[in-house]
């Protein structure tokens, strides 16, 4: 079995999120998108709601699995028998950082590889940063999350 690990924050989870999910679920025969508990970031969103969310928006695919884990990744990969660990792409800035990351996975779990997916062009600007940032001036973020998400941080926003 083809096993993947797509490891972020998703604070919150994306359309480009969502673009890689659906992209990485066709190459493997299970996909564990799993939420890094991060002590040294603020998310606006629990760990727990976090997971929610991500719930609703894959229930439709079936292999898809959603945990929450703490550590290194290359450690949860192998703990879950993942031959594969998943990076989004969006520009070329982002490929400096996780190609230094992917060569610092291997070095430590040379049985683990990484898989980097460009996102889908009209996706390639979107980053959780961002689509808090609008949410909070009241902007509308309709194309940037699912509609799920869109309502959540809504509801976090009015609740501030």
């Amino acid at each position: 079995m083809r096993i993947a690990v797509y490891p972020g924050s998703f604070d919150p989870v994306t359309n480009g999120h969502l673009d890689i999910i659906e992209r990485a679920a066709l190459l493997f025969d299970k996909l564990i998108v799993a939420v890094s508990r991060n002590p040294g970031k603020q998310p606006l969103f629990s760990v727990d709601e976090r997971l929610d969310m991500l719930e609703e928006v894959t229930h439709s695919i079936d292999n898809v699995v959603i945990d929450a884990f703490y550590g290194l990744t290359v450690n949860y990969a192998k703990e879950n028998n993942a031959q594969a660990i998943i990076r989004g792409l969006r520009a070329i800035s982002d490929f400096e950082n996780e190609f230094m990351m992917a060569l610092t996975n291997k070095k430590l779990q040379t049985s683990v590889e990484t898989v980097f997916l460009m996102t889908r062009a009209e996706y390639s600007f979107i980053s959780s940063s961002a689509v808090k940032e609008v949410v909070s001036f009241g902007g509308c973020v309709r194309d940037l999350v699912p509609p799920f998400v869109q309502d959540r941080l809504r509801d976090k926003f009015k609740n501030r």
